[in-house]
């Protein structure tokens, strides 16, 4: 492998300079490994519980070097990305009744707040989520694409700028908003929702 770096002085691996400034990094070159620890310790010491698990997230973000933050950043946006689906988009429309592009990457966020087993099952088979989650929940979770941010901040003293988390990564082509790649699979009508996930349909409908 080919390791170099981007304009923000952070190591990217196997990389394909598309202009001057940004840099594509390989999606399957990310770990997630510390990233998912991070995530399910969080869930178990908040007992699923939003706030608690953001505390918690940015607590432990605290303890890490700055580049290791930045990774957390990275494998967040990976996992956002890798759950774009329309699969997944036909889950948030049965579960809320509609979608918009915030809402859709909240959506995603919630799904990731769950922890990987539950993720990972989730982009397998949505229709997953009908076991897990209760007609009063509220499937959103913003704030945690914040966390890297607000550790950030706190060990630097420092305002968000280009050398932050989010920025890196956009630099990176880690994008989850206009940038980002192309919905996955197989666009739908919202008269095929009921056989293609039965199971949340019944539920919410």
């Amino acid at each position: 492998m080919v390791s170099c770096f981007n304009s923000k002085n952070v190591s990217i691996t196997e990389t394909t300079i598309l202009n001057p400034y940004k840099t594509n990094v390989r999606m399957d070159t990310i770990n997630t490994d510390k990233f998912w620890s991070l995530v399910d310790n969080a869930v178990e010491a908040s007992k699923g519980g939003d706030f608690l698990k953001e505390k918690h997230l940015t607590e432990e973000l605290e303890k890490l070097s700055l580049g290791e933050i930045k990774e957390f950043e990275f494998a967040l946006r990976k996992c956002i990305i890798d759950a774009d689906e329309f699969k997944i988009l036909a889950a948030k429309k049965i579960i809320e009744g509609f979608v918009t592009d915030d809402g859709y990457l909240y959506f995603r966020c919630w799904i990731i707040g769950l922890g990987k087993s539950a993720y990972t099952e989730t982009l397998k088979n949505p229709d997953y989520l009908a076991n897990i989650v209760s007609k009063e929940e509220i499937c959103e979770w913003e704030s945690i694409m914040y966390v890297a941010t607000e550790a950030y901040s706190n060990l630097t003293g420092m305002e968000e700028d280009e050398t932050f988390p989010r920025s890196v990564a956009f630099y990176m082509g880690l994008d989850y908003d206009f940038g980002a790649p192309p919905t996955k699979g197989k666009d739908w009508t919202e008269d095929e929702l009921p056989t293609m996930l039965p199971e949340l349909w019944a539920k919410y409908n």
